[in-house]
């Protein structure tokens, strides 16, 4: 009998827990002879769920890695500008930071770098700085060992954008062990977010192929694999979805009410989001003064700590019912939010049971479009804005929202005043929009979206042998 191949599943960060840890990826790959490790720098303990890990400890990175992480990002963005010639490139940018010695040292040495490096030839010598670097790590010799005691057939990394992934896939090159690694995300590529460089790629779509083929010349064809992305899969599993009943009994809700989802953002992606949830239970508060019967739940950001919500709440608490994403709190920071398998059943549940989905332009359209159901977009800036550099126009200009052929993909709310119009639209016409929403899903997210899992091993097979 053959024995089964092995696979190393890298877990640089919490990102990836999602889609390989928290669906059904696991099991499809026994399913498929695979032996699978995670390679594990996240906190989490996958052993508690009955898989084989191996820990990383003290990953620890090149002094200068941030320094030549953050010079490629830049250079990436000013390369894209001169060849697309469109400013878009430049609002993914973080400002520099000079707080305290060691971040000004970080942000002099980086525009430094920048103006001796700003051309295709220096990008390509800040790439293979970064790798030097990280092969000079006691991290990068203990990968090495990891590695020469396992022999995997292929490492396989869930995420394209953490530096801590780079030596675990350069040791994985030096003893020619093939690497792959999965795209995020649906927006990541426009945002020079790269940092890994790998043997083979597998992004969500033929749209997502186009753009890795745009951005990274140095990137074949035959590199790429379109699968999909496994975060959507769990919509599909109808054995986690409860009752109406039991899931209005858990969060003490109104059997009689329809509720409204109000997906909330991050602080720097919309710093007015309370405003928006304000006027949106305002709109609720006038259609049930004429007779309707609604009310909003509302899931925050699950990164986002704020007490920015804490007066809408209490002001609207008899419309308003928060319901906390079930995510593990490490350390407070955007690397340490860990999230688990009960929020991606809730959320699927959330959807299942709510009419619609608001919010500021995120992907929350397709977990929507799953469930056929219709998604409105926030599209006016409030009057006392916190940040007076920050528009919607900003958002709804990002390189990924320009996938979006169809404009009624979503119903546009493009003032406070035309909320309570726009809900009695979707209300008395449940599918609306709905059709483009799900074309659009398709351009985004290889079909059918349950199958992205089996397509990543059928994958990860072809390249393991």
């Amino acid at each position: 009998m053959e024995n089964n191949k092995k696979a190393f599943i890298l877990l640089p960060d919490g990102v990836g827990l999602r889609n390989f840890a928290f669906t059904n990826f696991h099991k499809i790959g026994i399913e498929n002879n695979f032996d699978i490790t995670f390679w594990n720098n996240t906190p989490f303990q996958l052993s508690e769920l009955g898989f084989k890990e191996i820990k990383i400890k003290r990953a620890k990175t090149h002094i200068l890695a941030d320094v030549y992480k953050n010079t490629r990002k830049h250079i990436e963005l000013d390369l894209n500008i001169i060849k697309s010639k469109d400013q878009v490139y430049n609002t993914y940018r973080f400002p520099f930071s000079y707080e305290g010695l060691k971040n000004k040292l970080k942000s002099y040495s980086t525009q430094i770098l920048i103006s001796f490096y700003k051309s295709e030839k220096g990008l390509k010598r800040i790439r293979k700085k970064i790798r030097s670097n990280e092969r000079k790590t006691l991290y990068f010799k203990e990968c090495l060992e990891t590695l020469q005691k396992e022999k995997p057939e292929i490492v396989f990394c869930t995420n394209q954008r953490p530096i801590l992934a780079v030596a675990p896939i350069e040791a994985a090159k030096e003893l020619k062990i093939p690497t792959a690694t999965f795209i995020f995300s649906w927006d990541n590529l426009p945002k020079a977010t790269m940092v890994i460089e790998t043997d083979y790629y597998f992004v969500w779509s033929n749209h997502m192929k186009q753009e890795l083929l745009n951005y990274y010349s140095y990137i074949q064809e035959y590199q790429i694999l379109v699968c999909g992305t496994p975060q959507f899969e769990g919509h599909f599993n109808t054995q986690s979805l409860v009752s109406r009943e039991s899931f209005f009994r858990k969060y003490e809700l109104d059997i009689n009410k329809k509720y409204i989802c109000y997906s909330g953002d991050d602080t720097v992606t919309c710093p007015d989001d309370q405003e928006y949830l304000s006027d949106v239970a305002k709109a609720v508060k006038l259609l049930n003064n004429d007779g309707y019967n609604l009310g909003i739940l509302f899931r925050r950001c699950p990164v986002d700590f704020s007490n920015r919500y804490d007066k809408v709440l209490e002001d609207y608490k008899e419309i308003i019912t928060p319901i906390e994403p079930i995510w593990k709190n490490v350390n407070r920071d955007w690397g340490s939010i860990l999230p688990t398998k009960e929020d991606i059943i809730l959320h699927a549940n959330t959807i299942q049971h709510t009419e619609l989905v608001i919010n500021l332009g995120s992907s929350m359209v397709f977990d929507y479009a799953c469930f056929k159901k219709p998604c409105a977009f926030i599209n006016y800036d409030v009057f006392n804005k916190i940040n007076k550099k920050w528009s919607v126009k900003k958002i709804y200009n990002y390189v990924h929202f320009r996938s979006m052929s169809n404009k009624e993909s979503v119903v546009w709310l493009n003032s406070s005043e035309e909320i309570s119009q726009k809900i009695r639209i979707i209300l008395s016409n449940s599918k609306i929009n709905v059709e483009n929403a799900q074309k659009w899903f398709e351009k985004i997210n290889q079909h059918p979206p349950e199958l992205a899992s089996q397509r990543i091993w059928n994958g990860i097979k072809k390249i393991a042998g």
